[in-house]
This record gives C-alpha cells, structure tokens and sequence, in this order.
C-alpha cells in the first residue's frame, strides 16, 4: 500500500500514513491538538494551512470548496476533516 509523510510543523512531529488518510485522522493519531467540531465537513473549524506539498492532496471535494469559500480562506487552505494525502510529503499548520 502507497505511504505518505505528514509534518505538522507547529509541533515539529513527522508521521508516515497510508495514502487515503484524512488530516484530521493523522492529527488525532498524533495528539497535535487540531480544533475540529462536526468532521463532516460542514463547519470549517478544521481549517489547516498547507505550508508545502498541496499537490500530495487530493482535490477538493465540492462541499469544502464551497466552506473555504464561505470562510475566505486562502488558497493554501484546506479542511483538516476532508483533504487526504496521496503520498509524498505534506507541512501543515494550524489555521
């Protein structure tokens, strides 16, 4: 099975996932502390800044698309509840 990496910059912790896994799934596996409500999607609480590798994401679904719109969240943003890595090397951060 296709492996990826996630950083979590703000606590400087990397974890190699299967490819498929929800930020929000690495988060909670880890203990990072990552903010989340409804984990359907819906309130963007969720919110992460993808510092590097946005192209190891797969696209965004377009109930998300349509949430960072509602959020004005920049393009470097996506919900930790919905954005799975594909492979190679994801930095995140909080917000």
């Amino acid at each position: 099975m296709p492996k990826a990496q996630v950083t979590f910059e703000d606590i400087n912790v990397t974890v190699t996932v299967p490819a498929g896994t929800r930020l929000i799934e690495v988060s909670e596996k880890i203990g990072a502390g990552l903010t989340y409500g409804c984990r359907e999607g819906e309130c963007g609480t969720c919110m992460m800044k993808i510092v590097s590798g946005s192209e190891h994401l797969a696209t965004p679904s377009v109930l998300e698309d349509k949430v960072l719109k509602e959020n004005y969240a920049g393009v470097a943003n996506r919900l930790a509840c919905q954005a799975q890595v594909l492979g190679g090397h994801v930095v995140v951060r909080p917000g």
